[in-house]
């Protein structure tokens, strides 16, 4: 009795679970089942995004020396920029000069403060340079205690080759004038000039390089009565004091024709020396302009391997060290100057020797570098070339 009442409820549970059956089977396999998916070819579109990623070859070398034509020869110098760090200063300086010129820059010499690396000048030169299209310029780089302008790190020099004539007689180069102040410095390029035929209002560049910008706080309103059509530039040359407390130099315009192609001047109202001439006065067709070249070392071993290296660039420009006509030497320490004195000598013309500046600064593109020359030769070679 008791199977037979229990026979339907078990009846019912059968019936149940046949009609689940159906939910629990295996669902059938779909087209996707065990398909290993296939790695698509690149295209073009990503090639060529993947291309653009890839590392640009390195900025061109920048050269040695370069020739430019003396009746062209103009100058020019960057605003100061108190904002940024070191490279885009850099950029910036860059681009005002290129706005402004008149012409081709052929050099730049640029004076760098604080502790960025001066080798990052050269390498943004031969970049903005390169993808512009334009002639590479010989460069000089030298760190400098500090710059009149708070946060300033760079200002560029520029010697550019005009598109008209702007000096149809020819330039004169006057060497550095050392002096216990600004004022006197100036006043002494002053005295220089007119021993070369010569007013203010033809010097072209005038740059001063003084011990502090603190003792010479009026430097800049100085430059400005004394020589107002010129470029100016000065600047501090180590962060600590050194002599002297000022030297200026300058870059004239001709006023006359001179007799012959180079004359250098040594006016009895200034200081005479048997290393340098007070002034080169040039009209000479050509000029062959160089970079720096440094010396690893304070020896005077090192000292002669800088020149070697010099004299090379030159006679790759079909110039000369008896055709310098003027010399810039920047160590970084007042101690090795005699060496480089006796040194030179060896080099440049006893008889007429150039203009010349010759001073201490914070520091060159390199660590161990010492000392650093560069120079210009007139030539009227017709194979001088750029």
């Amino acid at each position: 009795m008791h199977f037979r009442r229990s026979a339907p409820l078990f009846a019912v549970l059968v019936a149940l679970l046949a009609e689940n059956l159906p939910a629990q089977k295996k669902k059938p396999a779909s087209d996707d089942e065990g398909y290993i998916p296939v790695v698509a070819p690149e295209t073009k579109q990503k090639k060529k995004k993947d291309e653009g990623t890839q590392t640009l070859p390195p900025p061109k070398e920048l050269p040695g020396a370069v020739t430019a034509d003396t009746e062209r020869l103009a100058f020019g110098a960057s605003p100061l920029i108190g904002k940024g760090l070191l490279s885009q200063q850099t950029r910036d300086a860059l681009k005002a000069l290129l706005k402004t010129n008149h012409g081709t820059i052929v050099k730049l010499r640029a004076f760098v403060a604080g502790s960025g690396d001066l080798r990052r000048v050269g390498e943004l030169v031969a970049e903005t340079f390169s993808e512009k299209h334009l002639p590479l310029p010989v460069l000089s780089v030298v760190q400098v205690g500090a710059l009149p302008m708070e946060g300033a790190q760079v200002v560029l020099e520029s010697i550019e080759v005009d598109k008209r004539v702007v000096n149809p007689h020819g330039v004169a180069f006057l060497a550095g004038q050392n002096a216990p102040s600004v004022a006197q410095s100036l006043a002494r390029l002053t005295t220089a000039l007119s021993a070369g035929g010569m007013h203010s209002e033809d010097a072209l560049r005038v740059t001063c390089f003084v011990s502090s910008l603190d003792e010479q706080r009026d430097a800049h309103q100085l430059m400005m009565a004394a020589f107002p059509g010129a470029v100016l530039n000065y600047l501090q040359m180590q962060r600590e004091p050194v002599m002297p407390a000022a030297e200026c130099e300058a870059v004239a315009r001709l006023r006359t024709s001179i007799a012959q192609p180079v004359s250098f001047l040594n006016p009895p109202d200034l200081d005479k020396s048997p290393n340098y001439s007070q002034l080169a006065l040039v009209r000479s067709p050509k000029l062959v302009i160089t970079g720096t070249q440094l010396a690893f070392g304070s020896q005077e071993a090192d000292i002669k391997l800088a020149f070697e290296r010099l004299q090379r660039v030159l006679s790759s420009s079909d110039a000369r060290f008896d055709q310098v006509v003027m010399s810039h030497a920047y160590v970084t320490s007042s101690a090795i100057i005699p060496r480089v004195r006796t040194v030179r000598a060896s080099y440049y013309s006893s008889t007429t020797p150039p203009a010349s500046t010759l001073l201490s600064f914070q520091g060159l593109p390199s660590l161990d570098a010492a000392f650093g020359v560069d120079v210009i030769a007139a030539t009227d070679s017709p194979t001088a070339r750029r």
